[in-house]
């Protein structure tokens, strides 16, 4: 899974800011924030990761368990795809 490309995200403070790079990728209205976690996970999918890569590396940063783990990264991925920011 990789970030489609004309996505950013721009810290603001304490918060994650997704932004559409280009007329083709502004969609008024719809903001999207991330916290701490968000913006780790977005990270790795910027470069392309597989769910399990995502699993691990949260699992080790935050230490939490597997069930946790897995609760939140398909929350955040069933988020992308709603708004339609990740390639698979």
């Amino acid at each position: 899974m990789k970030i489609k490309t004309g996505y950013v995200v721009r810290q603001v403070m304490d918060t994650y800011l997704v932004i559409g790079i280009g007329s083709e990728n502004y969609v008024p209205n719809q903001i999207m924030s991330l916290n701490e976690t968000g913006a780790f996970l977005w990270k790795l999918l910027e470069t392309g990761a597989e769910k399990s890569e995502l699993l691990d590396s949260l699992m080790k940063e935050y230490e939490v368990d597997a069930e946790t783990a897995e609760k939140d990264v398909d929350a955040f991925l069933t988020s992308l795809r709603e708004r339609s920011l990740i390639t698979e």
